[in-house]
């Protein structure tokens, strides 16, 4: 009776009140356990991609042996397609899997989706496609996180952030980049800054981190050494650098739309053969141009060495945006970060040598516009630009560029708002909800969840009393969170800007009361008076 009553409204209730307390812990228990996984992971896949370079580089002279690499790259494309029907939440990226399970419109086999996108992950990062490791890490992170909930049997609202706790030690030990995992976890999987998700993200984040330094060192991803300051005279070219990333940003999500596109209209090509394409296509690369295979790290550390013409440049760039689409529109396991920042990386290399030539400015800033090229663009293609940025800083190890990643970020970010781009998680998740193979989350009306949301800004909520308000059916206020303050809402009770609102709801109500909850918390004023003269 007990554990059938461990969701209801009193234990739910009761839990919210003390569970804050246990969030650092278990939020430590998560880092250990996600490190330790992902750690396994990155062993696996540098292995792995090392031992695959080497091979293509012994066959390229023989035709018999050849023949036999592209046999057993269709082989390996075929496993891992096979996996892909088998468990449609571990395709692709993932993050775009763990916002939707924390929204409560899909659920997972966690332990499924760690065994699949493991393999998965590693198979193709081996084979050369196109992907980055973040993402598969993100995602595995999640599951532990929820593995742990089920193991342990916590109730929904703890498991909620829990999944956000390892998803933030996935990031944090893919990159080496902790603060940039709990700011990923604040703005672009809850968008929003909440205390309760800031305190156990972190916790698992650093934990993450200092598991994956224990074995990959203290070095930052992208070690360039020693790197000077950008002087302000060239700050101006900063803003048409940050006008040509947006555009490409742009670019780089309709693309990546239009290739799922593709793959969806070719009928005659089931799920379990899609990966065929890029796995055949990571084959004619590796044995023409191997530095163009995996994620790009190698290739972006070579760009600070070697001497690249920019017509071999913008060749480098046509292939890895074209390969890139081609791998991840399959749906194969793997992320866009790593890549997407080696198209960064590219684009801002051709820009510093273009100025180099035209106002002979010195070479030696050259890796200074690749490294804010990678942040503006990361902030076109995600539209977070607070994680680019330090996810950037971490990833370089050096905090001499934030002003200059800053301009530019939010100078990309302005032209894909001007031109009406989406962020691409969103836009994701939202194919991957109409897609049939989505793994929809129906809940229990005898349990009980509870929603927090915070009023923002502007928002039309903010002001009013409550008994003033039109509230969602079926959903019952419970708090107000007012800084360190907890209120008991009563009819009288104002609500202001910044104060979390925290609302208790039947679990199979849970989704379409939290966009309700969220759209009047979040929608401003003057979008309202817009909406209004539009009409």
């Amino acid at each position: 009776m007990k554990e059938k009553d461990k969701n209801g409204i009193y234990n739910t209730l009761f839990h919210w009140q003390k569970f804050r307390l246990k969030l650092v812990g278990e939020g430590i228990a998560i880092g250990i356990l996600s490190g330790l996984l992902i750690v396994l992971y990155r062993f696996a896949v540098e292995r792995s991609s090392h031992i695959t370079k080497e091979l293509y580089s012994k066959v390229s002279q023989n035709v018999g042996d050849i023949i036999l690499l592209f046999i057993g790259l269709v082989t390996i494309a075929y496993l891992v397609g096979r996996m892909m029907k088998e468990e449609p939440m571990a395709t692709g990226s993932g993050i775009p899997q763990v916002e939707g399970i924390l929204l409560r419109k899909m659920d997972m086999n966690w332990l499924n989706v760690v065994v699949k996108k493991f393999i998965g992950g590693v198979l193709a990062l081996a084979a050369g496609l196109s992907l980055g490791r973040e993402g598969p890490s993100v995602q595995m992170g999640a599951a532990i996180g929820q593995g742990y909930s089920r193991g342990f049997k916590r109730v929904k609202i703890e498991e909620k952030f829990l999944i956000t706790s390892g998803a933030s030690a996935g990031l944090a030990a893919a990159f080496n980049a902790p603060l940039a995992g709990v700011i990923f976890a604040l703005e672009e999987v809850h968008k929003n800054f909440s205390p309760l998700v800031l305190i156990s993200a972190m916790s698992a984040s650093l934990t993450a981190d200092f598991i994956a330094k224990q074995f990959f060192g203290l070095k930052p991803v992208f070690d360039f050494h020693e790197l000077s300051a950008l002087p302000l005279r060239y700050y101006a070219y900063l803003i048409v650098l940050g006008i040509i990333i947006g555009i490409f940003g742009v670019a780089f999500n309709k693309a990546l739309t239009k290739t799922q596109d593709m793959y969806a209209s070719l009928k005659w090509l089931s799920v379990e053969f899609r990966p065929i394409i890029p796995f055949i296509i990571a084959g004619i690369i590796g044995l023409t141009n191997p530095k163009l295979l995996g994620g790009g790290h190698e290739l972006i550390m070579e760009l600070t060495k070697s001497n690249f013409t920019i017509a071999m440049l913008l060749l480098f760039l046509a292939i890895k945006f074209f390969f890139t689409m081609i791998s991840y529109g399959s749906g194969v396991p793997g992320g866009i970060f790593l890549p997407l920042l080696v198209i960064g990386a590219l684009t801002g290399n051709i820009y510093g040598a273009t100025l180099t030539k035209i106002i002979h400015i010195d070479p030696k800033y050259i890796t200074n516009f690749m490294i804010l090229a990678m942040a503006g663009y990361f902030t076109a293609i995600v539209k977070a630009p607070i994680t680019g940025s330090i996810l950037i800083t971490e990833m370089t190890g050096s905090f001499t560029h934030l002003l200059p990643l800053t301009l530019v970020s939010i100078t990309a970010y302005i032209i894909t708002d001007v031109l009406g781009s989406e962020p691409i998680y969103e836009t994701l998740l939202e194919r991957f909800l109409h897609n049939k193979g989505a793994n929809e989350f129906i809940g229990d009306s005898k349990k009980k969840v509870l929603i927090e949301s915070v009023v923002t800004l502007g928002s039309i909520v903010a002001g009013k009393k409550i008994k003033d308000l039109k509230w969602p059916e079926k959903c019952l206020l419970v708090g107000v969170k007012r800084g360190e303050k907890e209120l008991i809402p009563k009819g009288d009770t104002t609500i202001y800007a910044g104060d979390y609102i925290i609302v208790l709801v039947d679990e199979d109500k849970a989704s379409d009361i939290t966009e309700a909850i969220s759209e009047m918390s979040g929608r401003c004023i003057i979008e309202q008076e817009l909406r209004s003269k539009h009409a």
